[in-house]
């Protein structure tokens, strides 16, 4: 019987756990430094899972706790990330993680390929799911020209100021504003500050959004030989405007002001104030949209190819759609380590899956069977 560890018991990492630990094949632990954490994990699960409280922002520990385990996942904010995915290559394991890192996670290549270790970063929903459609989806054409990404999570409801809330990492919800978003023009890789080109796109079921730049290709960026890409963040309008007010303001800043006789960072201001108001009260509802859209040559002819996804919140398991989209991809691939299906040793984008034979359908498959669905279409350009 397999024995999976999952890294963080956050809105997401729970999620993972549960979901592997309804799996009789499967024996379960969560690790966090948070006891309520652990203890709403385990409420979740029914109990069928056991809790460590343990620091994950310590790589040596990270290390000596991955140690019996089988497979590993890593459910942590963008900040411990990549401190853990190499205290758990050190340790010989093998990983899938959905941790938004800012660090170059492929600069642990050659050591997980040394440690005989299969590591999938990057495998959520968006990065994950949108690497994974557009590598396939390139693979369709004799020759791809065009990959564009765009994805959100939001309220089902809308409430002013914000018409949002955060389901993950108050953290890396910010970094989407400030951190600088690469695309790909003409083959070459360009900067664009986050938060600009916006643009209003309709998605049925929803209505009306606002796409702006974010730093969503990260790997693609190098993995895909594709001249034009972009990745692009959904939000109700209105939103961008009152982003970049804050983000000019400073109050993204980390950089200390003095406060009277204090010195404040903004941004741990702007967090304290902003993410109580931004956090789902319990039995709130959400959805996810996504729509990924290849376009290429094939026989002659140029044609698009569209994946477009909508999810809600899951009434019967009480879980929010951002969490289910982002931990069930995660938990697939991690089965398909474990059970051996995907055997790929170093570091892997999430898009190096679509390289496995079937592997592409097998992911999709696995989602329609948790509740999630990407309707597929071509059409001729």
């Amino acid at each position: 019987m397999p024995k999976a560890i999952v890294l963080g018991a956050g809105m997401v990492g729970s999620v993972m756990a549960w979901d592997l630990a309804r799996d009789p094949a499967y024996r379960v632990t969560i690790a966090d430094v948070r006891e309520t954490s652990l203890e709403a994990a385990a409420a979740r699960a029914g109990g069928r899972l056991t809790t460590v409280r343990a620091d994950l922002s310590d790589p040596a520990a990270v290390t000596r706790l991955v140690a019996p385990f089988d497979i590993v996942l890593g459910a942590l904010s963008s900040r411990i990330g990549f401190g853990a995915l190499r205290a758990v290559i050190e340790a010989g394991k093998n990983y899938c993680d959905i941790s938004f890192m800012g660090e170059e996670f492929l600069d642990l290549d050659a050591l997980a390929k040394k440690r005989g270790v299969t590591a999938v970063l990057d495998c959520g929903i968006a990065p994950g799911m949108s690497h994974i459609l557009s590598a396939h989806g390139a693979a369709q054409f004799d020759t791809c020209d065009n990959i564009e990404i765009y994805v959100g999570g939001l309220p089902r409801e809308r409430r002013w100021p914000y018409e949002y809330k955060a389901a993950f990492s108050p953290a890396d919800v910010i970094e989407e504003y400030t951190r600088p978003a690469r695309l790909v023009e003409h083959g070459k890789v360009v900067v664009r500050p986050a938060l600009s080109e916006p643009e209003l796109m309709d998605f049925a079921g929803v209505g009306t959004l606002e796409a702006f730049n974010t730093d969503g290709l990260r790997s693609l960026t190098t993995t895909l030989a594709v001249p034009f890409m972009k990745e692009k963040t959904l939000r109700y309008p209105g939103h961008i405007e009152l982003m970049r007010v804050l983000r000019e303001t400073g109050l993204f800043s980390q950089e200390p002001v003095r406060v009277g006789d204090a010195l404040v960072r903004p941004l741990d201001l702007t967090s304290k104030l902003l993410f109580p108001k931004w956090t789902y009260e319990p039995g709130e509802q959400d959805l996810t949209v996504m729509r990924v859209l290849a376009d290429g040559t094939t026989k002659g002819k140029r044609r698009r190819i569209a994946w477009d996804m909508l999810d809600f919140y899951n009434q019967e398991h009480q879980a929010t759609s951002m969490s289910r989209t982002t931990a069930f991809p995660c938990t697939i691939v991690a089965r398909l380590i474990a059970e051996g299906r995907i055997k790929a040793p170093g570091v892997n984008p999430p898009e190096h899956l679509a390289r496995f034979p079937g592997i592409v359908d097998s992911i999709l498959a696995s989602l329609e069977a948790h509740g999630i669905s990407f309707r597929k279409a071509w059409r001729d350009l």
